[in-house]
């Protein structure tokens, strides 16, 4: 993704920004998310220190991404989601059972009061009159409806169709009706987490209500250990709990499984945007071998960020987990959302522009990051004092303003600046697409592979070498170390430019067979029908 604005705007800036921040994205919303997560799950069900469960879930997962790359990510993930659902619906209907149907669900939920409130107001602990209405009054309510339809729109923008972990798998497909086709099957999937993770959570609330709605710092504490709430425990306690021996044991694999995939497919991403972003800025002559090292390495420093992290996600946002993401997302993301959006729909943007709306957006974006996190979140019980004027807008409406103030700053400039020729523009603006022209590229590529190139040497570089300086059969050891390096014993064939020319086409080409297109775009109406009934029916 950060490649795409180089060749769309030239220059190294808005390239190297796009990476550092979506590295940091990844610390903050992902990594550290997703090992919280995972280690919650492990302490519910084994009684581990949560620590302890984070470095068994780590080096499980680094084990298969480090040793196989994006096709062992992309293999694993697959059989993952079937484990998944399978086993997550078998929990619904153990959790629908315990409750007696849909309609004592409803009303039993309504009455899931703790039995220790102390002196807190009943908004603390009793459910929400509007919590079976997926649409939200837009000034009092916690997810309010404009926000949930604009605002998580431009995060969602920028999540499903710009980030790199996402992306990079739709790059990985054979042809184009592939991705696409993917992606639908992807939008269907996630109509299921509403009634397989969703309900059952509000259940987890009905069968458990003095632990999962707790409202008294002190109990809060002595269930999950986190003060501000114990809401996030919710599901694997419902797995813990309810599910008979065996099926346990399945959920415990489906979750560590569903947490791994997550966790690889970043690791992957992560090390791919520090290598071909960061680290060729720093060696511009380095190998493809010490390329692979590097990420390597790099995924560890990454993971040793993350773990110290986590105590700051475990108190955010009265201790709930989607909150504190979705509310870092709305912080950083929009001008990042602006900036493709813009790129692709309008060919006046330039680099000052699109630089000039990151840089500022960010700016906006920190400031109240910032002031959240040195005031705290604060719970119903403990409420912030953040300043009104900083805090008191909603996150998600507060992702709007910035999306819209990133785009006004991006014409802005664009208009008062000199415009892009359109011959470095073909394919990569939507007016241009069917372009077929020779594209002149704004800027050329920073990095080459330089097997044959005789280069200064540094730790990696000699490392590297050691590793496949000669043609002998090398030994025990060394096939280890070359294994979870991911280095190949055995050289490529070298291609001539035109070979090289011809693979490049086929791995550009969009083109599609009539057939499969029109089955793939027809389904594509089909999911956005079933994604309005549903919004609708639980508006």
């Amino acid at each position: 993704m950060p490649e795409y604005l180089k060749k769309r705007f030239g220059g190294q800036r808005i390239r190297i920004y796009l990476s550092v921040l979506s590295l940091f994205l990844y610390v903050f919303t992902k990594i550290s998310a997703d090992m919280f997560s995972g280690a919650i799950f492990i302490n519910q069900a084994l009684g581990l220190n949560i620590y302890l469960a984070v470095v068994m879930l780590l080096l499980i997962t680094a084990l298969y991404t480090v040793t196989g790359g994006l096709a062992a990510v992309i293999y694993t993930d697959t059989l993952q989601t079937i484990i998944m659902v399978v086993g997550s619906f078998i929990l619904m209907g153990f959790a629908f059972k315990e409750v007696q149907g849909y309609e004592n669900f409803q009303h039993r939920y309504m009455e899931a009061v703790p039995s220790i409130t102390g002196n807190n107001s009943e908004s603390c602990f009793e459910p929400r009159a509007d919590s079976f209405h997926i649409f939200r009054n837009a000034i009092t309510g916690d997810l309010p409806w404009p926000g949930l339809v604009f605002g998580l729109t431009i995060q969602a923008t920028w999540y499903w169709c710009t980030d790199q972990v996402i992306v990079q798998r739709c790059l990985s497909a054979k042809n184009l009706s592939h991705v696409k086709a993917g992606c639908i099957l992807c939008g269907y999937l996630k109509l299921l987490p509403m009634f397989l993770m969703v309900f059952p959570g509000m259940i987890s609330r009905i069968l458990y209500t003095d632990v999962v709605a707790c409202v008294v710092p002190a109990e809060c504490l002595k269930h999950c250990g986190a003060s501000v709430g114990c809401t996030n425990i919710a599901y694997p306690k419902l797995v813990v709990d309810l599910m008979p021996n065996g099926l346990r044991g399945l959920m415990l694999s489906v979750m560590l499984a569903s947490l791994m995939s997550s966790l690889t497919s970043i690791f992957n991403s992560a090390s791919t945007l520090f290598t071909m972003d960061i680290y060729t800025k720093i060696r511009r002559t380095a190998s493809e071998k010490e390329l692979m090292i590097a990420g390597r390495v790099f995924i560890l420093v990454l993971i040793g960020v993350s773990i110290a992290w986590i105590p700051v996600v475990q108190s955010a946002q009265s201790g709930q987990l989607f909150d504190y993401i979705q509310s870092i997302t709305s912080y950083l993301t929009p001008p990042i959302a602006a900036v493709f959006m813009l790129a692709i729909f309008c060919k006046r943007v330039n680099e000052a522009g699109a630089f000039w709306g990151l840089a500022i957006g960010l700016c906006i974006g920190l400031s109240r990051m910032i002031a959240e996190f040195v005031y705290g979140t604060g719970s119903c019980v403990i409420p912030s004092l953040c300043p009104t004027i900083i805090c008191g807008v909603h996150y998600l409406y507060f992702s709007i303003i910035l999306f819209v103030i990133s785009c006004i700053i991006i014409l802005g400039v664009s208009l008062i600046t000199k415009p892009i020729d359109d011959k470095h523009l073909y394919r990569l603006c939507w007016s241009l697409r069917n372009i077929t022209a020779e594209r002149v590229d704004l800027e050329k590529d920073d990095w080459v592979d330089t097997n044959n190139m005789e280069i200064e040497a540094d730790f990696l570089h000699v490392f590297c070498l050691v590793l496949t300086e000669n043609d002998e059969e090398p030994g025990l050891c060394k096939k280890a170390v070359m294994c979870f390096c991911g280095l190949e014993h055995k050289k490529g064939p070298v291609l001539s430019e035109e070979e090289q020319a011809e693979l490049q086409k086929q791995l550009t080409d969009t083109t599609e067979v009539p057939l499969w297109r029109n089955v793939v775009n027809g389904n594509a109406i089909i999911l956005l029908c079933v994604a309005v009934f549903c919004h609708g029916y639980f508006a």
